[in-house]
């Protein structure tokens, strides 16, 4: 059991150190308190639920029923020859990781005002350690889509492998996003109105439910830039459905964008966040 308290593990400093491998560094020497935070997060999120972390798993596979029925039997949607409800959580396991850690994320920094105002830490903590909880959902959820697999006798290999450089791209991508938009919504929280209804719809635009395949191959590596979502969940399907490598020019395309992305959400982060203690 973890026993340390938020005060043991805060590191004072006058101000946060700028650029990114600086700001990298300082919440590094406070990853104590991320830790911390980010297990509070867990044990707060299930406390008093009869099902506990088995929510994690039932949200994507209730999803992938009603995908399945829905777009796989009445629109009757190309699912590149695998069957439906592996073709559709293949995209749901790194959609909802990165919908339920944007969406925590940006609430954390509004939510930790009685923090902010009682002690230093850099405060991109706040929003990093409550994507460890989209975190443990997403381990879970990788469990059943394992189980998903072998009852439909899909079959995998060592593109795998693949995976991980996806998923750094995916947590690039969301960081740089939950940084800046956790920042607006410190300052306007009209942003937790329009959050929900903007993945939504983003949702919808990202090759969830439907294939990669459906979008002009001319056009594939301009959308990839423009929803980094579509290039890491095509590579998913890449990896593990087509046991083939990622398309490169649609990972590097995405990658330009969540680097893009990362860097500009610190900034802004690192800007105004010495701010947050006199607007929360």
């Amino acid at each position: 059991m973890i026993r340390t308290s938020l005060s043991e593990v805060v590191i004072r400093a006058e101000d946060p150190p700028p650029g990114l491998l600086a700001g990298l560094r300082e919440i590094l020497a406070h990853r104590e308190l991320l830790w911390v935070l980010g297990i509070r997060e867990v044990r707060v999120r299930y406390k008093q639920s009869l099902l506990g972390v088995a929510w994690a798993a039932i949200q994507p596979l209730t999803m992938m029923f009603i995908f399945t029925v829905v777009f796989g039997r009445f629109a009757r949607l190309p699912s590149e020859g695998v069957p439906y409800p592996v073709f559709s959580y293949a995209a749901l396991l790194p959609w909802n990781f990165f919908s339920s850690a944007v969406s925590s994320a940006i609430a954390s920094v509004a939510g930790g005002g009685a923090l902010i105002k009682k002690v230093y830490f850099p405060r991109a903590v706040l929003p990093l350690s409550s994507m460890l909880t989209s975190a443990v959902d997403f381990l879970v959820s990788a469990g059943v889509f394992g189980l998903l697999l072998a009852y439909y006798k899909v079959s995998v290999g060592w593109h795998l492998v693949y995976l991980a450089p996806l998923l750094l791209l995916q947590v690039a991508f969301m960081v740089g996003i939950s940084l800046l938009l956790g920042a607006f919504n410190a300052y306007y929280r009209d942003v937790r109105y329009v959050l929900p209804i903007a993945l939504q719809v983003w949702l919808y635009a990202t090759p969830v439910v439907w294939s990669m395949t459906l979008v002009p191959a001319q056009y594939r590596t301009l959308y990839a830039a423009l929803n980094p979502m579509a290039a890491v969940i095509e590579g998913w399907r890449a990896a593990v459905l087509r046991g083939s490598a990622p398309d490169g020019a649609l990972v590097a395309a995405a990658a330009a964008t969540a680097g893009v992305v990362l860097l500009t959400g610190y900034h802004y982060f690192h800007y105004v966040e010495r701010n947050f203690a006199d607007v929360i």
